[in-house]
């Protein structure tokens, strides 16, 4: 199966690339993703071995920072089950889960953050989904050239 792309957001506040650094292995379970769009991305979509690229949202200045992968393939979100956590939800059971999360791997933090004004400035970024009006999904698709041209964004 061939190898797919995505862009996957957090607020560095909640959960930033230095998080990751310091976890486990730098590895960590992406969950809390409540839209169902962004759910079935990871749910049906994404699987092991899927590059990612780690983005600060709601940050100064909001960038793609770190670049990860998919390390287990999508499992019921747990926190989904767990009473006074912030994701949780009554309609979700073990038995009939509605929410899903997968885990992802640090495999490296860029060099230089790029930018979402970078990404908009470059014109081989013009079609991505983040720069699309009205995007905001967590989790997003993107092709191999838009994460390419990150990279190499970012290794400068």
């Amino acid at each position: 199966m061939a190898t797919k792309y995505w862009l996957v957001k957090s607020e560095p506040a909640v959960f930033s690339i230095d998080d990751l650094v310091k976890g486990k292995n730098k590895t960590t379970h992406w969950d809390g993703v409540r839209n169902y769009q962004a759910r079935n991305f990871m749910r049906d979509e994404m699987k092991k071995g899927d590059k990612v690229l780690f983005y600060h949202s709601n940050a100064k200045p909001t960038a793609v920072v770190g670049i990860c992968e998919v390390v287990n393939e999508s499992y019921p979100d747990f926190t989904a089950f767990e009473p006074g956590n912030i994701h949780f939800d009554p309609k979700s059971s073990q038995e009939k889960p509605t929410w899903y999360m997968i885990d992802i791997k640090l495999v490296e933090k860029l060099k230089h953050p790029v930018t979402l004004a970078e990404i908009k400035e470059n014109k081989k970024l013009q079609n991505m989904r983040l720069v699309q009006r009205g995007n905001r999904l967590s989790v997003m698709p993107i092709s191999k050239q838009e994460f390419n041209e990150i990279v190499k964004m970012g290794s400068c």
